[in-house]
């Protein structure tokens, strides 16, 4: 299948979104900054989960979810101030929060190409030959900054109008179930596709961009468009999800700045997994073994890592025909399109 070439960003509504996201980034490490003094004294050992926090979003990151909330503001038409802002640095930290915690789940060692909170911290542990156990340490640690980082997030998203609170309940809470879910099926091991569809949008699709886009449109006073925004956010944040299990599955933790095949190992129903295990009963045993490289060899350029391909080019032109009949003006309907394009065909 053809690529459809993307629509180029539009000037004029990436200079006022950029403009929003540096305020953003100056905001974080100003709040961040604060936090870390704050706990600090009089014992430095409370400082330990505020500062885990703040080296995380120090460390990078592709900042999504801000990104696609204050598009939706700005395409709603809401000018420049403090609420939006609060919201995209609420959105970044609930974001930091899941990564966390994550991390514990899935045993993951490294982040944004440093070592993850709890790997750090039961290092630290073990090179001070402390009491207890090292891993236990480190992911007590972990817990703490996550929950410490969701505290940040209500802190900077409190005082919003009633609609934008229930979004933002929503969008919590379907990220806790659809965390749930996966877990589950990963338990499972049971290849079931639709199931591993509905988890990629609960998961990540609509808390990666169909309910950002929603609080912008919803912080502008404009609910009109959260309609709108549904079948291009809830599509494109699909193939979003897709194509970072690609990357998981074949692509390079030196690009990605995080470990590859960690949904191998795992057992994580994703769609590649679910569709490979129906097609190739030998799929179940190599992940039974955890034989990950050996599986990446066996799937890469097979006809389900096509399908898979296929279904994000599929969702990327769905997105963008959206946005065709949305009520937005021209320059957000250029930009959007070129943001699917971005984040369905990125590399990390």
């Amino acid at each position: 299948m053809t690529r459809t070439a993307p629509a180029g960003p539009d000037p004029s509504a990436r200079d006022d979104l950029r403009a929003l996201l540096a305020q953003v980034e100056s905001g974080l490490r100003t709040f961040l900054s604060q936090e870390r003094f704050r706990w600090s004294r009089p014992d430095g050992r409370g400082a330990e989960p505020a500062l885990a926090v703040a080296e995380l979003v120090g460390a990078g990151g592709k900042r999504l979810r801000p990104r696609f909330l204050l598009s939706g503001y700005l395409a709603a038409g809401g000018e420049p101030g403090e609420a939006p802002v609060r919201a995209a640095m609420a959105l970044e930290l609930l974001h930091v929060s899941a990564l966390i915690h994550d991390d514990v789940m899935d045993d993951a060692d490294r982040r944004r190409t440093r070592p993850t909170v709890h790997a750090r911290h039961a290092e630290i542990h073990r090179d001070r030959e402390w009491f207890g156990e090292p891993r236990r340490y480190g992911e007590s640690v972990a817990i703490l900054a996550g929950d410490l980082a969701w505290a940040y997030a209500d802190y900077l998203m409190a005082g919003t109008s009633p609609a934008v609170a229930r979004e933002w309940f929503d969008l919590k809470s379907e990220l806790i179930a659809g965390q749930a879910m996966d877990v589950t099926a990963a338990a499972e091991l049971t290849p079931d596709a639709e199931l591993a569809r509905h988890i990629a949008l609960v998961k990540s699709g609509r808390y990666t961009v169909h309910r950002p886009l929603t609080l912008g449109a919803l912080l502008a006073g404009r609910a009109d468009l959260a309609a709108a925004f549904q079948p291009y956010g809830e599509a494109l944040g699909e193939a979003f999800q897709l194509r970072d299990d690609l990357i998981d599955a074949f692509g390079d933790g030196t690009v990605s700045g995080k470990p590859v095949r960690q949904d191998f190992g795992r057992g994580k129903m994703t769609l590649l997994l679910a569709l490979a295990m129906r097609s190739d009963e030998r799929i179940r045993a190599l992940v039974e073994r955890g034989e990950v490289e050996l599986l990446r060899e066996r799937l890469s350029g097979t006809a389900v890592h096509a399908r898979i391909e296929a279904r994000i080019e599929q969702l990327v032109e769905r997105a963008c025909a959206s946005l065709a009949v949305a009520a937005l003006p021209p320059e957000w309907r250029r930009e959007l399109t070129s943001t699917a394009s971005s984040a369905a065909y990125r590399e990390a």
